[in-house]
C-alpha cells in the first residue's frame, strides 16, 4: 500500500513555481539572478487598501465570516460586475475564495464527473489541466498558435465540443501569451456555445485591468447575456491591485453553483481571511488611480521587452494586448550550443541554460503546453528588465 493517493499521479508540481524556487535558491547562494518567472507585480499594495486592512484589525474584524464571504465583500464584487460590465449578480450569486485558483478548483470539483471534458485553449496557464484532472475530468487541449494571435477560433471550438463536454475554460487576457479577445472575437465563440446548451463557460478575467493601446476588455456574459445561467465569471485582486499574497478571488455564477462551491469550500478552507476581505472591499470600491498607474508602467515595460527581445538572434516576440507576459518563440535557437557547451534541444534546455549561464529566470513554453517558446514576466523594474534583456541578447549571440 502506498502513502499517496492515485489521484496525485494525474498532476505535476507547478513548473512556474519550480523555476521561481530554483532562482531563489541560486540567488540565496550568491548568484546574480534576475527572476522574470513569477506572475507577480513588483508594486506595493495601494496605501488605501493597506489602511483598510489595518482598520479592520484594529476594529476586531478577526472572526470567521460566512464561507462564501462577508456581505460587504460579495456586494463589492457584485457592484464591480455591474459597474464595469453591466452584468447584474445578486449577493447570493457571488462566492469569495482564497485566490482565483480556489475558485477554479471549487467549480471543477463541484461539477465534474469521471470522463467529463473541459476544453482549454493552449498556450494555457499551467494549473488549468491539472485542476481538471484532479477533479476526474478530461482536459481537451486546443492549440491556438501565433498565426491566429494565440486565440482559439469559433471553428476550433465547434470541432472540440463532444457530448461529454462540460466546460469551456477561457483566460482573457491570457497567461502566458498576453493575448486578449475583442468583444467581436468573443461573440464568435459565444455563438458556438449557444448551440451547445450542455457546455458551461468558465472565464478567468483576472488580468482584465491590464490591457494596452486602448484595447477595450469585455467579458463573456457582457457579450452574450443568454449565457449568464451557465457561466462562471472569475476575477481577483492579485494582479491589478498587487495583492498576490493577500489571497482573494471571487466569482459571479448561478446561485445553485455558488451553493455547491460554498458546500465544498466549507469542508476545505472555509472563509477567506476576514482582513483580506476588508481590504478587498476597499480595493474594489475605493480610488482606482493606482491601477491605472500600474497599467501604464506595464505598457511601457511591455514595449521595452518586446523591442529588445526581437533584437536577440533566434528569438521572435509578438506584441501582446494584455496581462504582463510576453511569449517569444525560441525555435531559432534550438539545435545550437551555448558558450558553456550546453546543446539546446528543447525550450526547457533553453531556459535552464539561460538561468545557469546568464542568471535570467524565465519559464519554458512546454510548461504551458506549447513547446518552442518561453514566458517572460515583465512585472519587474525597468532597469531589471533592460539588464535581463541584454543578458538574453548576449546569450543568444553566443550560441553556435
Amino acid at each position: 500500500m502506498t502513502l499517496t493517493a492515485e489521484r496525485l499521479n494525474k498532476i505535476s508540481p507547478s513548473q512556474t513555481i519550480a523555476i521561481s524556487t530554483k532562482a531563489r535558491e541560486m540567488k540565496a547562494a550568491g548568484r546574480d539572478i534576475i527572476s522574470l518567472s513569477a506572475g507577480e507585480p513588483d508594486f506595493e499594495t495601494p496605501r488605501n487598501v493597506k489602511d483598510a486592512a489595518i482598520r479592520a484589525i484594529e476594529a476586531g474584524e478577526t472572526r470567521y465570516t460566512d464561507v462564501s464571504g462577508t456581505k460587504a465583500m460579495r456586494q463589492a464584487a457584485a457592484d464591480k460586475f455591474r459597474r464595469d460590465h453591466g452584468v447584474d449578480y445578486k449577493v447570493e450569486e457571488i462566492v469569495v475564495s482564497t485566490g482565483g485558483k480556489q475558485v477554479i478548483f471549487n467549480a471543477m470539483v463541484a461539477t465534474l464527473d469521471k470522463g467529463d471534458e473541459v476544453i482549454i485553449p493552449a498556450p494555457c496557464w499551467v494549473s488549468y489541466p491539472d485542476i481538471v484532472a484532479l477533479a476526474d475530468g478530461t482536459p481537451v487541449i486546443v492549440e491556438a498558435g501565433p498565426n491566429q494571435g494565440f486565440k482559439i477560433t469559433a471553428d476550433q471550438l465547434e470541432a472540440a465540443i463532444t457530448p461529454r463536454t462540460k466546460w469551456f475554460m477561457l483566460n482573457n487576457p491570457c497567461n502566458p501569451t498576453g493575448a486578449a479577445y475583442t468583444a467581436e472575437e468573443l461573440k464568435s465563440l459565444t455563438d458556438v456555445l449557444l448551440r451547445h446548451p450542455q457546455v458551461w463557460v468558465f472565464t478567468d478575467d483576472i488580468y482584465e485591468k491590464l490591457v494596452y493601446n486602448g484595447f477595450k476588455f469585455a467579458t463573456v456574459v457582457e457579450v452574450e447575456p443568454k449565457l449568464r445561467d451557465r457561466t462562471v465569471t472569475m476575477n481577483g485582486l492579485s494582479k491589478a491591485y498587487a495583492m498576490t499574497g493577500w489571497r482573494l478571488g471571487y466569482a459571479g455564477a448561478p446561485a445553485a453553483l455558488v451553493k455547491a462551491m460554498d458546500k465544498l469550500q466549507s469542508q476545505s478552507t472555509s472563509n477567506t481571511s476576514s482582513i483580506t476581505q476588508a481590504a478587498g472591499v476597499e480595493a474594489l470600491n475605493g480610488p482606482q488611480e493606482t491601477v491605472e498607474e500600474m497599467r501604464q508602467a506595464f505598457e511601457r515595460r511591455r514595449d521595452l521587452v518586446v523591442s529588445m527581445l526581437n533584437g536577440a538572434p533566434g528569438i521572435h516576440c509578438n506584441t501582446p494586448e494584455g496581462a504582463f507576459y510576453v511569449f517569444p518563440s525560441v525555435t531559432g535557437c534550438l539545435g545550437k550550443t551555448t558558450k558553456g557547451g550546453k546543446v539546446l534541444k528543447t525550450d526547457e534546455d533553453f531556459v535552464l541554460a539561460l538561468l545557469e549561464e546568464e542568471g535570467v529566470a524565465t519559464v519554458h513554453g512546454s510548461a504551458f503546453l506549447f513547446p518552442g517558446y518561453m514566458r517572460i514576466s515583465y512585472a519587474a523594474a525597468d532597469d531589471q528588465l533592460k539588464e535581463a534583456c541584454e543578458r538574453i541578447q548576449r546569450f543568444c549571440q553566443g550560441l553556435h
